[in-house]
């Protein structure tokens, strides 16, 4: 294990509740890592409140302020290198970064989407989900590339569909596996076990499977 602590820079845009998941996961005296700083295009989101009250730092970057993609994540990229982080966290950012953005990143850029990738890539995913029939749901962490949600998977966790799931029980169940399994991704990385390999990523400098470690009920 890294004899120092993993600094995370986490992106948001709203509730921020897998940062609080982040923050819980932190709060052993030998946690791998530290959230160094919070950074969200939007200055009403409710994640801002959940650093200011555990102590961290929050910048606060409004999109709409810049000319363009490309100025946006420049000026993203500056504040973000102001805090050295080792890992860059999303946690419900809604902005689609730029290929500079993703590569200057590479390997150290981790997401979670709320469905069974590469299912369900985008928006709206628990809505498509019921309406495919599926019988099962569920949450990606996987590493970012240029392809939109289509990165290395780290790992998956599954959840069934109910006969009588709505969108609003099916997110309820998809986020909590979300909270358990986007520490476990992130605390892997922090403790020198996850990497991104020219081949994929990589845990205990072993290939993961294409569909990477599955957890199921």
């Amino acid at each position: 294990m890294p004899s120092e602590p993993c600094n995370v820079v986490v992106l948001l845009s709203g509730s921020g509740s897998n940062l609080q998941a982040l923050i819980d996961s932190c709060r052993a005296a030998d946690a791998p890592l530290r959230i160094v700083a919070v950074v969200s295009n939007r200055a009403d989101a409710y994640g801002l409140q959940r650093a200011e009250a555990a102590g961290i730092a929050s910048v606060v970057l409004d999109h709409t302020q810049f000319d363009g993609r490309e100025a946006f994540d420049a000026a993203l990229m500056a504040r973000i290198d102001g805090f050295a982080p080792d890992l860059v966290v999303l946690a419900g950012f809604m902005r689609i970064l730029s290929g500079e953005f993703v590569r200057h990143y590479q390997g150290r850029l981790l997401n979670i989407h709320p469905s069974l990738l590469p299912r369900y890539k985008g928006l709206h995913t628990h809505r498509r989900a019921l309406e495919a029939g599926d019988a099962e749901h569920g949450c990606s962490v996987h590493f970012v590339t240029e392809e939109l949600d289509g990165g290395p998977l780290v790992v998956q966790a599954v959840v069934p569909v109910l006969p009588d799931d709505t969108v609003q029980s099916l997110a309820q169940r998809v986020h909590h596996q979300e909270h358990q399994v986007y520490p476990l991704a992130v605390h892997w990385f922090a403790q020198g076990r996850l990497r991104l390999g020219e081949q994929g990523a990589l845990l205990d400098d072993q290939p993961l499977p294409a569909s990477g470690h599955m957890i199921r009920p």
